[in-house]
């Protein structure tokens, strides 16, 4: 793998790092800003919005730039929004510099995921597609703890401070080592890249990924409460627990990316499924501690194996407008966060209760395998179509 690919990761772990930081922070923030707990909750919805809508709408506002001075350009927002972030005097002001920063994250994954699969080989695209969300998961696993020790030790806002350094050396990293584009590929009109977005395909292939996550979040965003109330464990053994659950993203990234490599089809499936079957089994072992210990990792694992299928199946289904597609399908993993986060908690309100959640979590990432299902059907249906003489199609229909 190039080396290129380790600059993209090194932008990926600063991204994902201030996207989640701010869970372990919640409680200094609120203090310090004179807000309720749900107020500086909310910093983490703006975020996640902000990811939404700016993906598609920053990818079209740099269709016609170069890939790499668009990656240079995102890391600098990136890096003047955790600065902000740094020196926020208030909490208005504070919200306005997360949702700066997160215009960012959508399209520096999806564009840095353009540039991924071409930096390699047709059979290691997804691989370097995961190497790159590799940073990600690395941030989830050691960013954001680190982060939270920082708020801990020295206040939220040495937090955001590192998190700026980071930036500028992811920035000054990929201003080094990612290539220049070769410019052999023209840009397109916005309306044509809306065109190739509207396929069936493609928009298929965003609802498979916003269903995939949201059934992981509908179990992950109420992992606390599960593990303590429900499988009894100590409020200080959910840190641990949820270093296994780091792990099991960096593994099952890794292996996605290689499985989707070798067949893209029965890996988009397969991974689908393996996330239900995950996530149904988990009801069965809410009351083991090592049997959730466990199936905290496998969770981890089958989530994340999902990522490289989903979001190399949307870039060839997107023709000449992968990067909006990428990028839309960036938008479309925060998406489910959101989705996940209100069915956990449409299910908890209604009574069904904490342990009803891993059930009802599995019946999502199942009706994207059913989508997946669906699309496969369409696309070989497409190919017979397309291999019928003209001659034979008219006398059939005569």
């Amino acid at each position: 793998m190039p080396i290129a690919l380790y600059a993209l990761t090194a932008g990926a772990f600063g991204i994902g790092t201030t996207e989640f930081v701010i869970m372990g922070l919640l409680m200094q923030v609120a203090t310090d800003l004179h807000v309720s707990i749900a107020a500086a909750g909310l910093l983490i919805s703006g975020y996640a919005l902000g990811v939404f809508a700016g993906a598609p709408l920053l990818t079209a506002a740099t269709s016609r730039m170069p890939r790499k001075a668009v990656l240079v350009a995102l890391m600098i927002i990136f890096t003047l929004g955790n600065l902000a972030c740094a020196i926020a005097p208030d909490y208005t002001t504070l919200m306005i510099a997360r949702v700066i920063t997160s215009l960012a994250h959508g399209t520096f994954f999806g564009v840095g995921a353009v540039v991924a699969t071409g930096l390699v080989a047709e059979d290691r695209k997804a691989s370097a597609i995961s190497i790159m969300f590799t940073g990600l998961t690395v941030a989830t696993l050691l960013g954001v703890p680190a982060g939270a020790w920082l708020g801990l030790q020295f206040g939220w806002r040495a937090t955001f401070w590192a998190v700026t350094a980071i930036g500028v050396i992811a920035t000054i990293v990929i201003a080094t080592l990612v290539p220049s584009d070769r410019g052999d590929t023209a840009p397109i009109a916005f309306r044509e890249e809306l065109k190739s977005i509207a396929q069936p395909q493609v928009l298929l292939g965003l609802l498979m990924t916003v269903l995939g996550f949201g059934g992981m979040f509908t179990v992950y965003t109420y992992i606390q409460p599960l593990l303590t109330q429900i499988t009894g464990f100590a409020d200080a053994a959910v840190s641990p627990i949820l270093l296994v659950f780091g792990v099991g993203m960096i593994v099952g990234n890794l292996l996605g990316g290689r499985f989707a490599d070798r067949r893209l089809q029965p890996a988009l499936l397969g991974t689908l499924i393996a996330l239900a079957l995950v996530m149904g089994l988990m009801s069965f072992a809410l009351h083991s501690r090592w049997a959730m210990v466990l199936f905290t990792g496998l969770l981890g694992a089958a989530a994340f194996a999902t990522v490289s299928p989903l979001q190399l199946w949307v870039l060839q289904k997107a023709g000449a407008a992968q990067s909006l597609a990428s990028s839309l399908n960036i938008g479309a993993f925060n998406l489910g966060n959101a989705m996940g986060a209100w069915l956990g908690g449409l299910v908890i309100a209604h009574g069904a209760g904490l342990s009803a959640l891993t059930w009802v979590g599995a019946l999502v990432p199942l009706s994207a395998f059913v989508v997946a299902l669906w699309s496969i059907a369409l696309e070989r249906r497409q190919l017979r179509d397309a291999a019928t003489p003209a001659a034979l199609r008219a006398g059939e229909c005569a």
